[in-house]
Parts: C-alpha cells; structure tokens; sequence
C-alpha cells in the first residue's frame, strides 16, 4: 500500500511507518508547507494520508486521491483543515493526537498568559532599545494572578459565555473551532470584560473576531491579549495587532517541545499504520 506525507515531520514517526513493512512512502520533504498542486499530484492513488493542520483536505483533494484512500492521519488534535462530511461519505477513517498534547499545550498557555499579564515581551525590548534607565515605582506594571478570577472558555459548560466575560479578570479560550464557536470572541464579549483583564487564545484563531479584538486593546476596553493562534496563519507582518504594544503573538508553539512532536508523530504513523491494516486505531475519530 501507498501512503503520502505532507510535510518533513520527526524522524520517531516516520521510521515507524518505514519499519512497519506495510507500505511504500513518498514525502513532501520539506519543513515548509507543501504547494497546492503538489499536494494534489502526491495523494493521487494513495491509500493512505499523512497530514498537518495546515493542510486543507477538501473534496478536491479527496477527488484527486480517488478510490484507494482508505485512511487520513492528522498529526494534530484539531480537525477543522478537514472536510469531515465528505471524508465520512467516503468512508474514509480519521485518526488523530489528542491528549499526548495537552501538558505542553497547557504549559504555554500559562507562559503565554504570564508573559502578557507581566509585560514581558514589552520590558525585554526596554532593555534592548535603552529604555531601562532606572527603577520606577510604576514602570512595566502589570496585572497578577494572585487572588484574580481566571475563566476558562472550553472547561465546561458551566458559566454563561457572557458572566464568564464579565467576572473573570484573565480569559482563557481553549476551545475547539467548530460552527458555534467561530467568531464567539467579538465585540460584544470584549465589551463585557473589564478593563483590567487579560484575555488569551490558545485553541483556533477564527473563535475570535481579530478585528473587534483589536479595537478592544486600542480603546482600552481590555488591558491586553496574548495569542498564540491566529487568523490567517502566519499573520502577516503589517497586520494591525502586531503593532500593539499590548498584544502578545506567538506562532502557534502550543505543542512545540521536543518530547510533545515526537510522540504526535508516532501515534499519527500508529494511527495511519493501523487504519491502513484495517485494525483498530490508537486514536480515531469517531465521524
């Protein structure tokens, strides 16, 4: 059988789809995102799908796989890059990464959080640029998390999204992109959250509204944000959220250790491996 890997991904995974004796590989070798049309030229007769979240696999990518495409294997725990529906009619399987992820996920949400809430990024520059001149009782003041009241959008479905916005002194969005949930994080949420709170996107950029959270930070209607997700992604360097002091953008790195992409690699080659065998998956997703 034939499998196709969209992207150079850690060497753990991929000697485990090679050492498996199950199929023949052909790569996109390159850490850069593999062009459309040589995507659509690669899946072409596979009978197997190797991916990344940056992949979009639409109807026309599954029409130019064709009938062998019996199993997709996305090295993410997000899903929304794929065209669910039209998989399932396909009777294709899923396989994905959930939970090998969280722990670094979670890590640097609170990093993200306490980098945006301390003013780290903007005091760093300070000290590069010359101005850090002295000790100043009010100089790069921020927020603490001590006795403050931290909401968690994606724990539960336990508070109201709007009472949730209004108490909480640091919001954190850690939710799945899914038809309810994109574009929840608008301007009439920000309006609701005090002017003193901090508010943080680790999940999928398009469950906030970029535009009204912008408008936010410049009215000081919120205090500051810290993104690690984005849309689109890369943002582009001219972007206007990039030129807020009191912005915090990261590349999309919640997962980004060593250990973390490791095991995501192998238990996508796992999942790939086995969806291929016919054989039940590590972790599939249930369609």
């Amino acid at each position: 059988m034939q499998v196709f890997v969209t992207r150079r991904i850690p060497r753990e995974g991929l000697a485990a789809l090679s050492q498996a004796g199950v199929c023949s590989i052909q790569q996109w070798d390159s850490d850069e995102p593999i062009p459309r049309s040589e995507l659509l030229a690669g899946v072409a007769g596979k009978h197997g799908l190797l991916c990344l979240l940056s992949d979009r696999i639409d109807k026309e990518v599954l029409d130019a796989a064709g009938s062998n495409l019996k199993i997709i294997s996305t090295l993410s725990v997000g899903v929304d890059h794929l065209a669910l529906e039209e998989i399932k009619k396909r009777g294709i399987r899923v396989g994905y990464t959930p939970d090998i992820l969280t722990d670094a996920t979670a890590e640097l949400s609170v990093a993200l959080l306490l980098a945006t809430c301390r003013r780290l990024p903007e005091s760093v520059e300070e000290v590069k640029n010359g101005g850090w001149t002295t000790w100043k009782p009010l100089w790069m003041c921020g927020y603490g998390l001590s006795d403050s009241t931290v909401g968690i959008i994606g724990l539960g479905r336990i508070v109201p999204l709007a009472k949730l916005a209004e108490e909480s002194d640091f919001v954190a969005v850690t939710c799945s992109l899914t038809p309810d949930t994109k574009g929840m994080c608008n301007k009439d949420f920000f309006s609701r959250m005090k002017k003193t709170s901090v508010f943080i996107n680790t999940s999928r950029g398009a469950v906030v509204n970029q535009e009204d959270l912008y408008q936010a930070l410049v009215s000081g209607q919120i205090a500051a944000a810290g993104l690690d997700v984005t849309t689109p992604e890369p943002l582009p360097t001219d972007h206007p959220l990039l030129s807020l002091k009191n912005c915090v953008i990261l590349p999309h790195i919640g997962s980004a250790t060593y250990a973390t992409r490791s095991a995501m690699s192998v238990l996508s080659a796992n999942n790939l491996l086995a969806g291929l065998k016919g054989e039940s998956m590590p972790s599939e997703l249930q369609l």
